[in-house]
């Protein structure tokens, strides 16, 4: 575990900086995880991210979301596909979650997109993960 799957270590982050009610928090980066958090603002689960060049691998930083009650926006982030167990889904596999209030991020051929996109695109990929 740990950093053998870097997004798994990243969405452990998130859920963990969500349950102590941090307003943001910093990683190491990489272009998958910077595509993520793009698609988790573009689905409003993220207030913002930022990538910040250190020199060496540089940082990601993400800036959470709560509601109006102060609770996290994110209930649950799940990591799907694991490099011990890929998980591939075609396009008419992508699952629909909690039936469509949450969302399933894909790693497609044209990058890593949200279900939705993904389903219109009619590109399937790898199930990174789903989140609600």
């Amino acid at each position: 575990m740990g950093m053998t799957d870097p997004i798994s270590d990243m969405l452990t982050r998130i859920r963990n900086a969500g349950m102590a009610k941090h307003q943001k928090l910093e990683m190491p980066a990489s272009k998958v995880k910077v595509a993520i958090a793009s698609v988790l603002k573009d689905q409003g689960y993220i207030k913002n991210f930022k990538s910040i060049n250190d020199g060496v691998q540089g940082k990601l930083r993400i800036y959470l979301k709560y509601d109006e009650k102060n609770v996290h926006v994110i209930h649950e982030i799940k990591r799907e596909s694991t490099p011990g167990c890929r998980v591939y889904v075609g396009s008419d596999e992508i699952p629909k979650v909690k039936n469509g209030l949450g969302c399933a991020i894909v790693s497609t051929s044209q990058g890593v997109l949200p279900d939705v996109a993904a389903r219109e695109a009619q590109i399937g990929g790898e199930l990174v993960c789903t989140v609600w």
